[in-house]
């Protein structure tokens, strides 16, 4: 690799066979040096204060926190740090999430090893490294209406009443995850983060009662 100087990477991921072989492609890549592990956001966010890595590559599905938003969380802490979200989604919406999150980079984990490595050192050169047809996703969501599917409004309108993931899912008839990939274009297209700011607009727009 052509970095002019070694580059201290961290991993968080809750399967170990998956860190494990990460783990083993980068021991042979100089000049990266594996300083931390994780399996969960509340070690990562501990790991990271005590190792100080350069970069961070970082799963999407952990089991106390998503990546996104652990990202997001280690980005306000330490802004110097960056973010190579590796994922076995290739999701619209995870993938523009990324980028507001503050990540440089989307690899799926079943790309190349030499896409991963080829991210790492862009990333690591100050650039963002996305895979050819991410960052298809990320030029097409430069054109995308902000207007709410028919089913946003509805998981939006659930989300105003305070229903968490897991009863929305219930109630729709829709997996858990399908409920936080609509909460995430929600999110994206009405760029609105607060739950009180939310039940304003649900309110405004007829999707609950006052």
């Amino acid at each position: 690799m052509n970095l002019p100087h070694p580059i201290r990477i961290a991993l968080v991921d809750d399967h170990s066979l998956v860190r494990d072989g990460i783990k083993a492609l980068l021991a042979v890549m100089s000049p990266l040096e594996m300083v931390g592990e994780a399996e969960n956001g509340a070690d990562a966010i501990a790991m990271v204060g005590r190792c100080q890595p350069d970069l961070l590559l970082v799963d999407i599905s952990l089991p106390d926190i998503n990546g996104l938003e652990l990202t997001r969380v280690l980005r306000a802490q330490y802004p110097a740090l960056k973010v190579l979200v590796l994922s076995m989604y290739d999701n619209y919406e995870y993938v523009s999430e990324s980028v507001r999150s503050g990540a440089s980079g989307y690899v799926l984990k079943n790309a190349p090893s030499r896409e991963i490595i080829a991210a790492i050192e862009a990333i690591s050169s100050g650039g963002t490294f996305y895979s050819a047809d991410i960052a298809q996703r990320l030029i097409a969501d430069r054109h995308t209406d902000n207007e709410l599917t028919p089913r946003e409004s509805q998981v939006l309108a659930k989300m105003a009443q305070g229903l968490n993931n897991k009863e929305m899912a219930r109630e729709l008839d829709i997996s858990v995850r399908t409920v936080e990939t609509h909460r995430l274009s929600i999110r994206r297209k009405l760029n609105i983060d607060k739950p009180a700011a939310l039940v304003k607009y649900a309110l405004d727009h007829g999707l609950i009662s006052r």
